[in-house]
């Protein structure tokens, strides 16, 4: 009788180990079902999908059946066509289905009713005569074909990038860390401490119906895998404690999110303040893309290099005054998508503050020596044309819906001894700064 009871428990024994390696994966012991679960929610299934040099998948998704379309309060919403057809769009299950009362039968814009800035003058490379370029910014996957008419390319989502996230609910979620507050709201001394640093340009206290910069394209090395650097635009409501909403487009470097060093186009948003809602890109329901030549997340060629050539990308963010949803347009003439006005609260109506600038997250070693992260080129303010960044013509849509240069625009950073920013203004360039800084030098231990 022992040998059988022996036996039993060594087979039970052997059961469990042979299971559990299935049952979770990845360094954070995620488990498998979590994760097909969360794959499914994200990667719809498309029409065509395009392997891009870069490694990326995208996959070209039906209008209808992006990740946008599942939000609570999108639920039961409807798709109209520029010839003024209309589509009915089909409810995704795998989030609650809730409906809000005063959405239901909402049609959902497949172009603006209204654009502050219709034509695009202006080239989407620096126009410095000494290093001008003819080719375009553009993104890699382009190379080996394009979306068909009616979907909207979307980067596939792999096990890997779940695993590099702390946990599967906060995959694609910045955190309360990423707030720029200005000296105005908190002391410099209180923010050095949070692990994010900040060297922006900004303009407060006022009526904001957008915003528009064009904002130089840098390749910044990145120390640590759980660091970024990016450049944006953040067009914000409400107070930085917990009900605060942004929007917000640029480019960053994130090797956690993304899995690699690559610069690549980014938007976010959030309600609450980075507590629970809002993600990157359309990596939850929320932003409503509805072109289909630009992926959200893709990577951004060509690239600025130091004492040569220099690129830059324009972002434009207003607010549609008869529809009120705010959108997103890239360059000269694409308009990616918009941000329903039904996710915010102070930004249903508009923006009392607009910041345009770089952002890095400083994890610091363990002897407490600053990240060697780069913000933009990794070069300070100072050093000018071709070997500091700079985001420049930067402008806020007014009460008129009409672009303009802000007024009493102030500078802010963190520590000005690892990155810095220097303002300017006149000329072709308009209101413009200079920023960024290499992170850990003499001046910056």
């Amino acid at each position: 009788m022992a040998k059988v009871v022996s036996f039993s428990l060594a087979l039970l024994m052997t059961v469990v180990v042979i299971l559990t390696p299935s049952a979770v994966s990845g360094e954070n012991g995620f488990s498998d079902l979590k994760i097909r679960t969360h794959l499914k929610r994200l990667n719809k299934p498309a029409l065509k999908s395009i392997k891009s040099p870069d490694g990326d998948i995208i996959d070209c998704v039906p209008v209808t059946d992006q990740p946008a379309l599942s939000h609570p309060l999108l639920i039961n919403h409807t798709v109209q066509s520029p010839d003024g057809d209309i589509i009915d769009c089909v409810p995704v299950t795998d989030q609650p289905a809730l409906s809000h009362p005063l959405l239901i039968n909402h049609t959902v814009q497949m172009t603006p009713s209204f654009n502050p800035e219709s034509v695009f003058s202006e080239s989407k490379v620096s126009s410095n005569t000494k290093n001008q370029q003819s080719s375009a910014i553009s993104q890699l996957w382009h190379v080996n074909g394009k979306c068909p008419e009616n979907t909207v390319p979307i980067r596939r989502t792999t096990k890997q990038d779940l695993y590099r996230a702390s946990s599967v609910e906060k995959f694609g979620m910045k955190n309360q860390k990423s707030i720029p507050k200005c000296i105005s709201y908190e002391p410099a001394s209180v923010l050095t401490q949070n692990g994010h640093q900040h060297a922006i340009m900004y303009v407060e206290d006022g009526v904001f119906y957008g915003a528009k910069a064009k904002i130089n394209v840098w390749k910044p090395n990145v120390e640590m895998p759980n660091e970024f650097s990016l450049a944006q635009i953040w067009v914000l409501g409400g107070n930085f404690n917990s009900d605060l909403n942004s929007i917000e487009a640029g480019w960053q470097v994130s090797p956690q999110l993304y899995g690699d060093s690559r610069t690549r186009l980014f938007t976010y948003w959030t309600s609450d303040a980075y507590q629970g809602t809002g993600c990157y890109n359309l990596l939850c329901s929320g932003f409503v893309q509805i072109n289909r030549e630009i992926a959200m997340g893709g990577s951004i060629s060509p690239l600025s290099t130091f004492g040569d050539s220099q690129y830059d990308i324009t972002i434009l963010i207003w607010k549609d005054p008869k529809e009120g949803h705010w959108w997103l347009q890239f360059g000269e003439k694409y308009i990616i998508g918009y941000w329903p006005a039904s996710l915010f609260s102070y930004l249903s109506e508009s923006a009392s503050m607009i910041e345009w600038g770089g952002e890095v997250v400083n994890s610091q070693s363990e002897e407490g020596q600053h990240t060697t992260t780069q913000m933009g080129s990794g070069r300070f303010a100072e050093e000018g044309w071709g070997k500091a960044s700079y985001f420049k013509n930067i402008q806020v849509v007014d009460g008129s819906n009409e672009l303009r240069s802000p007024e009493n625009l102030q500078v802010f950073t963190d520590q000005e001894n690892c990155y810095n920013v220097k303002s300017g203004s006149g000329g072709s360039w308009g209101s413009h700064f200079y920023y960024g800084g290499p992170g850990r030098n003499p001046n910056c231990p």
